[in-house]
């Protein structure tokens, strides 16, 4: 009797240990590859086109929370969120096809190798001074301000656990949330034209399992196992960037602030679910005087 239930016991660890321990596959020595993108930086590839792309100035895009990571008995001086947020929102403006962003958050190291090449052409004699001149930089129609505006943890909480004679198992899981705040500023008059914000959530996952047995007197049998998943922050702060930037897209078009190159394409897939999910999907667009041009 004792071997078949012993034979039971290493049938479900078995079954148990080879789906939990397939993750422990991905630790091996990989080669480098592309960064992930979340689903969201699709739907921003897949946005119709504009009639003239925007120039954009976007000086900072920072994280406002000012929370570290939460370590037990530790202080922590790591930033629970990326502080890469403004790159992340320049590579999204420019996948997304409506906006020409120029560079400001490296605008002081622009300037300084402007000035060394006016140097350089000084110094060889290929110019003289009153005729180095380089082509003046671009400036942007509209300014980007905003940032990560919150990181709340433990949004919810729960798990669901069972043991019967020293075998069990449980299940726990935790969500947190990020938010970003986005707008868009008229460099002309500094009215705010545009101010949206997008949530998203971060979810992670722990599974484990466990059996506590006495085969015989003084024979104990204990065997433990499981795995933790956790979504990357990083990913999910950029596509909260992604949407926030579908929002603003959409939102200037059914404003008026700027127009589609061709206005059949308000029925793309992207701009309808996003138009159904704000409550707009009965407006129509207009064309204000003031309109932005790219």
């Amino acid at each position: 009797m004792k071997q078949k239930i012993i034979l039971i016991y290493l049938a479900f660890l078995l079954l148990f240990f080879t789906g939990c321990f397939a993750p422990v596959q991905e630790f091996a020595t990989q080669a480098p590859t592309l960064t992930q993108v979340p689903y969201t930086h699709e739907q921003l590839r897949t946005l119709p086109l504009p009639k003239g792309k925007i120039p954009v100035s976007l000086y900072s895009f920072r994280d406002q929370t000012g929370q570290y990571k939460p370590l037990p008995g530790v202080s922590s001086f790591s930033t629970a969120v990326t502080q890469g947020a403004t790159s992340m929102l320049i590579q999204a403006l420019k996948d997304s096809g409506w906006f020409v962003a120029v560079e400001r958050e490296g605008l002081q190291d622009l300037l300084t190798e402007r000035k060394i090449i006016r140097a350089a052409l000084k110094e060889n004699g290929k110019a003289s001074k009153s005729t180095v001149k380089l082509p003046p930089l671009e400036y942007g129609h509209i300014l980007l301000e905003g940032g990560i505006t919150s990181y709340e943890t433990n949004i919810v909480t729960g798990g669901l656990g069972a043991r019967y004679w020293g075998l069990g198992g449980s299940v726990e899981y935790r969500q947190d949330r990020v938010s970003v705040h986005l707008r868009a500023v008229d460099i002309r008059s500094g009215r705010i034209l545009k101010s949206v914000s997008t949530t998203k959530t971060i979810l992670s996952k722990k599974v484990d399992a466990s059996l506590f047995r006495f085969l015989s007197f003084k024979r104990l049998w204990e065997i433990e196992g499981g795995f933790t998943t956790n979504e990357p922050t990083q990913l999910c702060v950029a596509a909260a960037i992604d949407k926030a930037v579908i929002a603003l897209i959409v939102e200037g078009v059914v404003d008026g602030l700027w127009t589609l190159k061709d206005p059949n394409q308000m029925k793309n897939q992207v701009i309808q679910d996003y138009l159904v999910e704000a409550g707009r999907s009965k407006e129509k667009p207009s064309i204000p005087a003031d309109r932005i041009k790219g």
